[in-house]
C-alpha cells in the first residue's frame, strides 16, 4: 500500500490507535511492529514477505554467530554468507533478465541460439518492492557487526522491527541498525510539540508527491512517450527541469513522510535530502541527495576501496568504481550505468582540476557560474536517467541545443509551470531565509506554520495531480 492510498488511512489508523498499548514492553513493541509491517509490505504481493524473510534471517544468524566466535576466518566467512545472500537475492531478481538477454543476444551474434531468459522462472519479472533498500539495511547490520561497530541483537522480534519498520520499508531512507535498535529498546510518550512535527513532517511530504511530483509527472511521462504536441528546445528543458524536480518532490516526499511516520512512534530517522539543487558543486549535490544512500556507498563501497587514502588518480578511480555501482543499482539498464558514468566523469573533473573551487573564489559572477555548471551537469544526467534508451537521451540533449523555442509547452502541460514555479519558490525561500531575519521571523510565527500545514493538506486532498507510483518504488 502506498502513503497516499485512502487504504493507508485505515492501516494507519489502526496501528497508530494500538501504539501506545503496544508500546510499554519491548516484546509487544516489536512483535506489533514487525506483524503490522509484514502486514503492509504483503500488501502488494505477499510472496515476497518469504524473501524479506529469509533476508533478514540468513543477516540475523550471522550477526549471532560472529558474535559467538574469535575467528578471523569463521567471521569473515560469515559476512560472506551474509552478502552473498543479500547481493544473491537482488541480483536474480533486478539483474537476471537483464544478465540473461545480455547472454542470449552475445551467443546469437556467435551463432549458438541458446535463450537463458526463457529457462527463467516467471517471477523473475516482477520486481519485489523495496528489495534494493531492504538489502542494504540488512547487509549493513552485518557489516558494522562484522567491523565490532554493532553488538547483534539476540532478539529476532528485536531485530525484525528495525529490519521491517514500515516507515521506511519500501523506498527508504535506509537505516542503519546503529541507529535505530537502541531506540526500539526505549518507550517514547510524544510531547504535543512531537506529535505537531510528526504531522508537518508527514503533510509536507504528502504536498511534494500529490501535488508536485504528480503534477510533473503527467507531463514528464507524456514527454518522454513522444506524446507530446510539441518537440520544441522550450519542452526538453522544461521536461528536464520538470523531471529533476519531480524526482525531488516525489522521493524526498516518501522520506519526509517516512520521518513523519516514524516520529509519530517515537522515533528518529535521519534526513535523507538536505536541498540539493542549491548544491554550488557536484560534489555537494552528492552531500546533500539521498544522504543515506550516498553515504551507505561512502561507507561500504568507497572507503573500503581506498578511498581518498592513495592520492588523487587513485582516489578518482575508487569514486568512479562506487558512481558506476550506485548507478547499477537503480536498475538493469545502460541508462543507468551511463548515468553513474557521467556522473563520475564529472565528479573527477571537478576533483583533480578543482575549477569549482577557483570559480567560488573569484566572485559572485563565478560563484553564478559554477552553480549553472553544476546544474547543467545534474540535468544532462537526469535525461539519460529517465531516458527508455541512450540513443532517445543522446536525441533529447541535442534537441536542447539546437531546435527553436516555442511557448507551446505552457498551453499543452498549465499546470506543469505553477508547480516549477512552487518548487522553485520553496528553494528560494530556504536559501534566503538565512539572510533575512523579517523573513525568519515570519516563517517561525506558530500561525503561518499552521497555515502552511493546512495548506498542505488541503492542496493535496484537492490540488493532487494524476495518481502515480513513488519512483523509487521500482529501484
Amino acid at each position: 500500500m502506498s502513503f497516499n492510498s485512502l487504504i493507508f488511512v485505515a492501516f494507519a489508523a489502526v496501528f497508530f490507535g494500538i501504539w501506545p498499548l503496544a508500546n510499554r514492553r519491548d516484546l509487544t513493541r516489536w512483535g506489533f511492529l514487525t506483524f503490522m509491517s509484514l502486514v503492509f509490505y504483503g500488501w502488494w504481493d505477499w510472496r515476497f514477505i518469504f524473501l524479506l524473510v529469509a533476508s533478514g534471517l540468513i543477516d540475523f544468524l550471522c550477526g549471532r554467530a560472529m558474535a559467538r566466535t574469535s575467528s578471523p576466518a569463521r567471521r569473515r566467512d560469515l559476512l560472506l554468507l551474509s552478502i552473498a545472500g543479500n547481493v544473491g537475492s537482488l541480483a536474480f531478481f533486478k539483474y537476471g533478465q537483464f544478465v540473461a538477454g545480455l547472454l542470449d543476444a552475445g551467443l546469437a551474434r556467435l551463432g549458438m541460439p541458446v535463450y537463458f531468459t526463457d529457462a527463467l522462472p516467471d517471477f523473475t519479472l516482477i520486481l519485489p518492492v523495496g528489495i534494493s533498500f531492504y538489502t542494504f539495511q540488512s547487509m549493513s547490520y552485518t557489516l558494522d557487526v562484522y567491523r565490532g561497530r554493532l553488538q547483534p541483537t539476540r532478539n529476532l522480534l528485536h531485530f525484525f522491527s528495525y529490519l521491517a519498520m514500515f516507515p521506511q520499508l519500501v523506498a527508504g531512507p535506509i537505516v542503519r541498525a546503529r541507529a535505530m535498535l537502541g531506540q526500539l529498546c526505549e518507550r517514547r510518550v510524544l510531547t504535543d510539540a512531537q506529535v505537531w512535527h510528526a504531522v508537518k513532517l508527514f503533510g509536507f511530504g504528502l504536498f511534494q508527491k500529490a501535488v508536485i511530483a504528480d503534477h510533473l509527472g503527467a507531463m514528464v511521462d507524456t514527454a518522454f512517450a513522444g506524446a507530446a504536441k510539441a518537440d520544441d528546445a522550450l519542452l526538453w528543458w522544461t521536461v528536464t527541469i520538470g523531471f529533476g524536480l519531480q524526482i525531488y518532490a516525489d522521493f524526498s516526499g516518501y522520506s519526509l513522510m517516512a520521518r513523519g511516520l516514524a516520529k509519530g512512534m517515537g522515533l528518529r530517522i535521519h534526513r535523507n535530502f538536505r536541498h540539493p539543487y542549491l548544491a554550488m558543486s557536484l560534489r555537494e549535490f552528492w552531500q546533500r541527495w539521498h544522504i543515506s544512500l550516498s553515504t551507505w556507498f561512502r561507507d561500504y563501497v568507497y572507503i573500503p576501496l581506498g578511498g581518498s587514502r592513495h592520492g588523487v588518480a587513485r582516489g578518482v578511480l575508487y569514486m568512479s568504481i562506487t558512481m558506476v555501482v550506485s548507478g547499477l543499482w537503480h536498475g538493469a539498464a545502460m541508462t543507468f550505468l551511463v548515468w553513474g558514468a557521467i556522473h563520475a566523469l564529472f565528479l573527477g573533473i571537478e576533483r583533480t582540476t578543482g575549477y569549482n573551487t577557483r570559480l567560488r573564489s573569484s566572485g559572485r559572477g563565478g560563484s553564478a557560474l559554477a552553480y549553472a555548471l553544476t546544474m547543467l551537469q545534474v540535468g544532462m544526467a537526469w535525461v539519460v536517467f529517465r531516458a527508455d534508451t541512450l540513443d532517445q537521451a543522446t536525441g533529447i540533449i541535442v534537441k536542447m541545443f539546437t531546435h527553436a523555442f516555442s511557448l507551446a509547452v505552457v498551453d499543452e502541460f498549465p499546470t506543469a509551470l505553477p508547480c516549477i514555479g512552487v518548487g522553485v519558490a520553496v528553494e528560494l525561500t530556504v536559501l534566503l531565509k538565512p539572510r533575512l531575519p523579517a523573513l525568519r521571523r515570519v516563517l517561525a510565527h506558530p500561525d503561518v506554520d499552521a497555515c502552511a500545514v493546512a495548506a498542505a493538506y488541503l492542496s493535496a486532498i484537492y490540488l493532487r495531480g494524476p495518481d502515480a507510483a513513488f519512483i523509487y518504488f521500482q529501484f
